[in-house]
């Protein structure tokens, strides 16, 4: 038996590029009311912050909803960079990470060339990359080190491409890389570049969970100038439907990406409220505080009743089955009870596995209720 992912291909697509099937093909599919169903899925965290909500009463938006945003995003842009603690002509906005990763796929991966991906991670560099007929070079992590990059492997494979992706904290293992992994890796490929008279390949690390830990890999860029690094208010800020993301870099690599870059991809509304929760600092720290609290609580109830949930410094989990029969029965009886985590195809390295999002305290009660029932009816 295995896992169904819980998605679809659009007609006409690669069959690699699924997206995750709406609610109404989840309750038609498994017979229950749209209503009941709760995404385990996604990360995203359900806590709209009230600043949200008094400017969507308030109407009060930089420019009217009937005009395009401003084309430079300016003040977007300067929230962002005090947030960052970098200038602002280190910036890019996007309409999401999402947006970002194709902007530096279209700008730095020239059509036939070659990326590196350490697996499993976040699902978008392979696309991109393929999008952009480029060769994907995947580095298996290293599983019995709790998915850790392997360094010299990834260095390696650096070695002849032009763009090499890295996650941290990465999506979907939850962990970042050990403290030095990174900053060794990009020495080493600096190294090995000037050693070999070539030009060293662009680095990208998406930095989609990094407030989270508290910490960030941005200083890296005075050392390794050809870094990108990659920001979002989706994730801790708990703003993913606004879709806006950040690209980070030293001034001239923006200046090659400003030319890709749509001039009004993010909408007026998505503008003024992330502006505005980047100026306030207690949105960020209730979210952090909710997700920890909760993320733990969930982790440990799990755990009790026999689940191998891995660390986590995200808001996510990572649920290790032992077998992929194990995982795909689990998923089911989730999903009978419209409850929709995040499955891994056969094939792939974490398809004995099951990731689930920490969403609110009463979802994630009704999650480990599930959880009960399924273990009580799984054979012994």
């Amino acid at each position: 038996m295995s896992p169904t992912p819980v998605s679809f291909t659009t007609p006409g697509q690669p069959a690699s590029y699924s997206w995750e099937a709406t609610n109404e093909e989840v309750a038609e599919r498994y017979g229950i009311p749209v209503a009941s169903i709760v995404r385990f899925d996604l990360n995203t965290s359900p806590a709209p912050p009230e600043l949200m909500q008094r400017l969507l009463a308030a109407g009060r938006f930089d420019v009217p909803m009937s005009e395009y945003p401003p084309a430079d995003y300016g003040r977007l842009i300067a929230a962002a960079a005090a947030r960052y603690g970098v200038s602002t002509d280190e910036l890019i906005v996007g309409a999401g990470a999402d947006e970002i990763l194709d902007i530096i796929a279209k700008t730095f991966l020239p059509v036939g060339g070659r990326a590196v991906v350490p697996v499993p991670t976040y699902a978008m560099y392979r696309v991109d990359s393929e999008q952009r007929g480029a060769t994907v070079l995947a580095v298996p992590r290293l599983r019995t080190q709790g998915w850790a990059l392997d360094v010299p492997a990834t260095r390696a494979a650096a070695g002849t491409a032009d763009i090499v992706w890295l996650c941290s904290p990465n999506n979907p293992t939850a962990m970042p890389e050990p403290d030095g992994a990174i900053a060794g890796l990009l020495a080493g490929i600096r190294d090995d570049a000037a050693a070999a008279g070539r030009a060293a390949p662009l680095v990208v690390i998406d930095e989609a969970y990094a407030e989270f830990t508290g910490s960030s890999l941005l200083a890296l860029r005075t050392d390794y100038p050809d870094l990108v690094v990659i920001r979002t208010a989706s994730k801790a800020y708990a703003l993913a439907g606004l879709r806006v993301g950040f690209a980070i870099a030293r001034p001239e690599l923006i200046a090659r990406m400003n030319p890709y870059r749509p001039p009004g991809s993010v909408s007026v509304v998505s503008v003024t409220l992330v502006t505005e929760a980047l100026l306030d600092d207690t949105i960020l720290e209730a979210n952090l505080t909710r997700v920890a609290v909760e993320r733990d609580r969930l982790a440990g109830a799990l755990r009790t009743i026999g689940w191998s949930v891995g660390p986590s410094v995200t808001n996510f989990l990572l649920v290790d089955f032992g077998s992929v029969e194990v995982a795909a029965r689990v998923g089911e009886g989730l999903l009978a009870r419209g409850l929709v985590p995040r499955t891994f195809p056969d094939g792939h390295p974490l398809a004995d596995h099951l990731r689930l999002t920490v969403r609110a305290a009463d979802e994630n009660d009704r999650f480990i209720e599930a959880a009960r029932a399924i273990a009580q009816e799984m054979p012994s």
